[in-house]
């Protein structure tokens, strides 16, 4: 029989996220991050359910773009880090997708594109301005002289982007510095604006809108179901975020108990011995381990769902196994179910015993695990 450990994905809840996105919405435009592989759901499975319930589509380069173009998706598409190369700005045409441009030498690279009558002038391009993060974008300063520049090569929708380095948190000073220069930037610009992701928009709400202007919001992981970090926020900013996301997991990454075994207090487990019983312990395998992407780095305690019940993570995570203290559990037993992550653990709690965030641990899963596609018509293998 094959290996019990699975990765589900449940595309109904996918598209319960992207409703609930659309309510946040209102009158604004929804553009779906679907970029490295739709956060490891896989990204055309993601889009094709997602097309319906959203305006466009954002990724992070051209062979993305291209990936989805060739499943149909017909929606407009945004690409993130726009050309890299000359030749990427013929890509970018032939895939009918938005171009973002964040520095002067992708604008020269268009420019001559043109001039050298290889693309024609694309109806919509997007300049990313730099308000604080400072990984990409434009100054603020330059922001009109290249908005006068695209016009001048006939342009006719020039939109305004940013991206905000804190956006769980709305009232430190970097988000305050960013939102004033946000502002300052895009007062009275004719085109769309986008500056919210997730977070931003759970905890930013109505703040940084311009009246008249059509406002493009970004939301990625909150689509896949997962939570923002509230570490940082107050009491007050913690609930209002925590019930504007009540989304739900996409992912359920499952398997089961293949043995247990009864050890002394004083023995060890795993490589290393890390973890040492202080009691006379019951200790299940379980057949998954970093080479299925649970993560290495996943401390003693790290929770473990076993026949519904937290169990902690005893022992270094191996390639191909873990080991979890079941002694509080008596029902468990060979072939219990057992979840890693999902509808009953979030993810996001597995990520910070691991000393990283969700996002690394869904985007980084391999191929390894079957996967189990979800939804109102029957189940289905594949991704």
């Amino acid at each position: 029989m094959p290996r019990p450990t699975q990765i589900s994905i449940n595309l109904d809840a996918l598209a319960a996220n992207a409703q609930l996105a659309r309510t946040m919405a209102g009158q604004r435009r929804i553009m779906a991050a679907v970029k490295a592989n739709a956060y490891g759901h896989g990204m055309t499975l993601c889009a094709k359910t997602l097309e319906p319930l959203v305006d466009a589509f954002a990724v992070a380069f051209c062979e993305e773009a291209a990936q989805l173009r060739h499943a149909e998706i017909r929606k407009p598409i945004l690409v993130l880090e726009g050309a890299f190369e000359p030749t990427d700005i013929i890509e970018l045409a032939s895939l009918d997708s938005w171009m973002v441009i964040h520095s002067r030498h992708q604008m020269t690279m268009l420019t001559e594109a043109i001039a050298r009558g290889v693309v024609g002038t694309p109806e919509v391009v997007w300049l990313k301005v730099d308000t604080g993060m400072h990984r990409l974008g434009l100054s603020p300063e330059e922001v009109p002289t290249l908005t006068h520049a695209l016009t001048a090569l006939g342009v006719n929708d020039v939109c305004l982007m940013s991206h905000l380095a804190h956006a769980e948190a709305p009232n430190v000073p970097l988000t305050q510095r960013q939102i004033q220069r946000w502002t300052e930037a895009s007062q009275g610009f004719a085109g769309s604006l986008s500056l919210k992701n997730s977070a931003a928009l759970a905890t930013l709400g109505n703040a940084t809108e311009h009246p008249g202007a059509v406002e493009w919001l970004r939301p990625g992981y909150m689509l896949y179901g997962g939570a923002i970090d509230t570490q940082t926020l107050g009491d007050a900013t913690v609930a209002s975020a925590n019930g504007a996301l009540a989304t739900r997991p996409v992912m359920t990454f499952t398997s089961q108990v293949m043995a247990i075994r009864s050890i002394d207090s004083g023995e060890t487990v795993g490589y290393g011995g890390r973890w040492t019983a202080q009691r006379k312990s019951r200790v299940a395998t379980i057949p998954v381990g970093y080479g299925d992407g649970y993560p290495r780095t996943a401390e003693n305690g790290t929770p473990v769902i076993v026949e519904g019940l937290r169990c902690p993570l005893v022992g270094r995570v191996s390639m191909d196994m873990i080991t979890v203290d079941v002694t509080d559990c008596p029902a468990a037993q060979i072939n219990s179910p057992v979840e890693l992550w999902g509808e009953q653990l979030c993810v996001d709690e597995v990520a910070k015993y691991a000393q990283t965030i969700g996002y690394e641990l869904l985007t980084r899963l391999p191929e390894r695990a079957p996967r189990i596609i979800k939804s109102s018509k029957a189940p289905s293998r594949g991704a």
